[in-house]
This record gives C-alpha cells, structure tokens and sequence, in this order.
C-alpha cells in the first residue's frame, strides 16, 4: 500500500514538473485517491469485526435495538389482546368407594 502510495506521488509530481498537471489538480487526485483508500480500508476492517464479532456469537447494537423494539412491539399487541380469563365452575367430583371383594363376601 505505501509502495501505491509513492508511486502514484511520484507519477502526479513528474507531471506537475513537466507541466500537464496543475497544484491543483494534484492535490484534487490525492484528496480523491485519499477518500477512496480510506472507505475501503474501512470496509475492510467492519467486515472484519463484523465476522468476528459473530463467530464469538455477539450482536451489534443496532441489531440489539431492533430486537428490543420488536419485542416492546409484541408485548404492546400481547396486552392488547390478553385473553379473558372463564371463571371455572366445575365442581369437584365425588368420590366413590369400592367394596373389596372381602368386604362383599361378609355382606351376603
């Protein structure tokens, strides 16, 4: 990378010296070739973070606050359509007794 950067400094000054570029115009392609370096060493790097973030099974925050806010969402709608507790009227059931067979032979 700063073997691009020297020699792209040494092709912009040759024509600054031989006349077909302007001061301007050279600082106009650095500034340019600047800008687009750092994007893409940006990119580079949150891509990086990004995976491994991930493989260590983290979230960014954004993704976070999403998350959060689809939840409020659901609880919002949840208690909106919170169902109407019936009130039980059923009754216990009785409880019967069988007779043992011994039980039944003293009987008779």
């Amino acid at each position: 990378m700063a073997n691009d950067l020297f020699s792209s400094l040494r092709t912009y000054l040759n024509k600054v010296s031989e006349g077909e570029r302007t001061p301007a115009e050279l600082a106009n392609a650095l500034n340019t070739w600047v800008k687009q370096s750092g994007d893409v060493l940006k990119s580079k790097i949150d891509e990086e973070v990004h995976n491994t973030v991930s493989r260590m099974g983290f979230i960014k925050r954004e993704e976070f606050d999403e998350l959060k806010a689809e939840l409020d969402a659901l609880k919002k709608v949840s208690t909106k359509k919170a169902p109407v507790k019936k009130s039980s009227t059923t009754s216990k059931p009785t409880s019967v007794k069988k007779k043992s067979t011994s039980q039944k032979k003293s009987n008779r």
